[in-house]
């Protein structure tokens, strides 16, 4: 059975056109925003103070208007207003699902929507953010994957999803307190896992994570924020040298056969040209392990000798194993291996050496789980066996 999906869809980049009228101050790196306040007339001599105190208004005190920032004189608030605006994201819907999962459907510029998904646990609330409208990836176990790309989000529209997250969850600091003062944050990690290959955007991911991980704003460490990526060879080290937040790796079969199904990519790279990557990542070291996500497909990637082989692959990686239950969606053309399967799968991870978790599925009523995002007006209910065939699985 040979998979026919194209490894990436065939595309041409065009740079964007910027919108007509005033600027959008959100995504914009701290040199760029000096940039802009240059050009519209602030002092040279100003413009490193002005820089830090729009920052702060911004992304620690998530402050939208002009007006409201008191510390600027009502001249220079005037000027802002006149050449600048605050815009995030619009948040088209929000669902909650009975385990407190909540999925926001986001509308960006063009009319293209998104969506983010903000997952609360005990002792962290984990933000799952979008990359691209659509992936240029074709996985086939993935409901994004169905989704042909449509284009890359711009660093605002990245940020922007954190942004109105902490809207929604009312976590911006009030006036006169720090972040977190009240006790653990209701957002504290960020997983770029949404749709969308990270690596495929890497400027437009790179800027707006070194905004979230600015001490004076978001202020969210690196080692609080994963990238993962479907094995994008040449960026990976990049992606450490850049950007230095935690890396995972959908890797999800152990030999090269299984993954050019599974992940169409591995048909450029290789799982020995990935691993090879791998085992050179600049911040690899015991305490800074890479994740590898594996997610459980029934009679297709689950076996003990899958286990076995997975274990030998990874020898000498600093490494967890995250195993993630297949989350159907509609057409899907897998089905979730057992439980007792996956804990088998997990025991022969564990005494080996590797931690293995089973994910829990969260969301899954609200169509949020992992594989499961695709934009509404996207959501296209194609037949189990019209996605086989685009798929390359018929």
């Amino acid at each position: 059975m040979t998979a026919t999906t194209p490894i990436t869809q065939d595309l041409v980049t065009i740079p964007r056109k910027l919108p007509e009228g005033p600027v959008n101050l959100i995504g914009l790196t701290r040199p760029l925003l000096r940039e802009a306040l240059l050009t519209a007339g602030t002092p040279e001599k100003q413009v490193k103070m002005r820089v830090n105190q729009l920052w702060q208004w911004l992304y620690h005190w998530g402050v939208r208007d002009f007006d409201s920032m008191t510390n600027l004189a009502k001249p220079y608030r005037a000027m802002l207003a006149e050449n600048f605006v605050i815009s995030l994201p619009e948040v088209v819907s929000k669902q909650v699902s009975a385990d407190g999962t909540r999925k926001y459907l986001v509308r960006i510029a063009g009319g293209h929507e998104v969506e983010v998904v903000y997952i609360p646990e005990a002792d962290r609330g984990t933000l799952c953010i979008s990359s691209q409208v659509g992936c240029t990836l074709t996985c086939s176990f993935c409901h994004t994957g169905t989704q042909k790309l449509v284009r890359n989000l711009t660093p605002g529209e990245i940020v922007g999803q954190i942004m109105l997250a902490r809207d929604d969850l009312d976590e911006w600091p009030a006036p006169g307190t720090g972040t977190g003062v009240d006790g653990p944050r209701l957002l504290s990690n960020i997983v770029l896992m949404g749709m969308g290959e990270p690596l495929y955007n890497f400027e437009g991911v790179r800027d707006a994570m070194n905004i979230a991980m600015d001490g004076e704003g978001i202020a969210l460490s690196r080692r609080r924020i994963t990238l993962s990526t479907s094995g994008v060879v040449p960026e990976i080290a990049r992606a450490a040298e850049e950007i230095g937040c935690q890396l995972a790796v959908s890797f999800h079969a152990t030999t090269d056969e299984v993954r050019d199904k599974l992940v169409p990519i591995n048909k450029r790279w290789n799982i020995k040209t990935l691993l090879d990557t791998l085992r050179e990542y600049p911040r690899l070291s015991n305490s800074e392990r890479i994740t590898f996500e594996y997610v459980m497909l029934k009679d297709v990637n689950d076996t003990d000798d899958d286990a076995r082989r997975l274990v030998s692959l990874i020898k000498g990686i600093p490494a967890k194993i995250n195993l993630i239950p297949f989350n159907e969606w509609p057409g899907a053309p897998y089905q979730r291996s057992d439980w007792s399967r996956i804990e088998k799968f997990a025991d022969i991870i564990y005494k080996a050496g590797y931690a293995s978790p089973i994910r829990t599925p969260r969301g899954e009523d609200i169509m949020a789980a992992c594989g499961q995002l695709k934009s509404a007006t996207e959501r296209a209910r194609k037949s189990r066996a019209q996605i086989a065939q685009e798929t390359g699985l018929s």
